[in-house]
């Protein structure tokens, strides 16, 4: 078995090749004049797992490539981030169901797809091939335990991750609740105050997704003004887009910590063993 990588995706890839196993398929990657991607791997053998998390539409052409390039042998593909996944259905007439076009097309050429924390599961279906998805609820729950905080709340940034962040709550026997936060434009977000009151203690907030940070530096803010110790912020991916890291600082935020399905400074923790458990099933 050989792990071949797309740009983005070469520490984690590099990961989940050493669990498994498996030995890493060098994947060279470049630029024709015109701008077109060209791409081109090292020596393959009978069963290629290949990884890539869906980012741009640079990162979509990686990837169909690479998988392309991987048809001599049996193909697990690996998606760690599936980019497009919240367009899960039609909100006004004439739009594209863009997670269904991103599983159709990643369908083509591969024998099986395992994917992280997919925004709905319902979006596997789109698949053509069989698709699961692996969550990452313990590899969070330890790493908030290696902070060593004492009886942190574990908070939901709204109902939507509450089952989400209960299930990592729950494997460390803390506390945990959620806030109610009323969406006033694309960029800013009001917290309703948690119905328990005010917590003093440490609070880490836990989502699946970080994008723009303003939602998490809303709630940092408001949980420094009702007098918490420390705020801490966990995710599955990380996307930090424009300076969400640097608005999610100044909040007043402690730690920002991201797996590493979108590879950055704030990758904290890994998903390759989740990965390598479900490729090995």
């Amino acid at each position: 078995m050989k792990v071949a990588c797309t740009g983005r995706s070469r520490a984690l890839g590099a990961r989940i090749a050493e669990i498994l196993g498996a030995g890493l398929a060098e994947t060279r990657i470049s630029r024709f004049p015109d701008g077109e991607i060209y791409l081109q791997t090292g020596p393959l053998d009978g069963s290629t797992v290949v990884v890539g998390s869906l980012l741009s539409g640079d990162s979509l052409v990686e990837l169909l490539l690479l998988i392309d390039a991987c048809q001599r042998s049996e193909v697990q593909l690996v998606v760690p981030y599936l980019g497009y996944a919240r367009q899960d259905r039609e909100f006004k007439p004439g739009e594209p169901v863009s997670a269904r076009a991103m599983a159709r097309a990643l369908s083509t050429g591969v024998d099986r797809v395992v994917t992280v924390n997919v925004h709905k599961e319902t979006v596997l279906s789109h698949f053509t091939v069989p698709a699961a998805q692996v969550t990452l609820e313990a590899e969070i729950s330890d790493f908030i335990a290696a902070l060593d905080l004492t009886d942190p709340l574990i908070l939901a940034p709204d109902e939507g991750a509450a089952s989400f962040v209960a299930t990592v709550a729950a494997r460390g026997g803390w506390e945990t609740d959620n806030l109610e936060k009323t969406r006033v434009s694309g960029t800013e977000v009001r917290m309703e105050p948690l119905g328990r009151g005010p917590w003093t203690g440490d609070v880490v907030l836990v989502d699946d997704i970080i994008s723009t940070g303003g939602t998490l530096a809303t709630a940092a803010r408001m949980l420094r003004g009702q007098g918490a110790r420390g705020v801490h912020a966990v995710c599955v991916h990380g996307l930090f887009t424009g300076n969400a890291v640097e608005r999610l600082g100044s909040s007043g935020m402690d730690e920002i910590a991201a797996s590493d399905t979108i590879e950055s400074p704030q990758s904290r923790y890994s998903a390759a063993g989740a990965i390598a458990r479900a490729l090995s099933r």
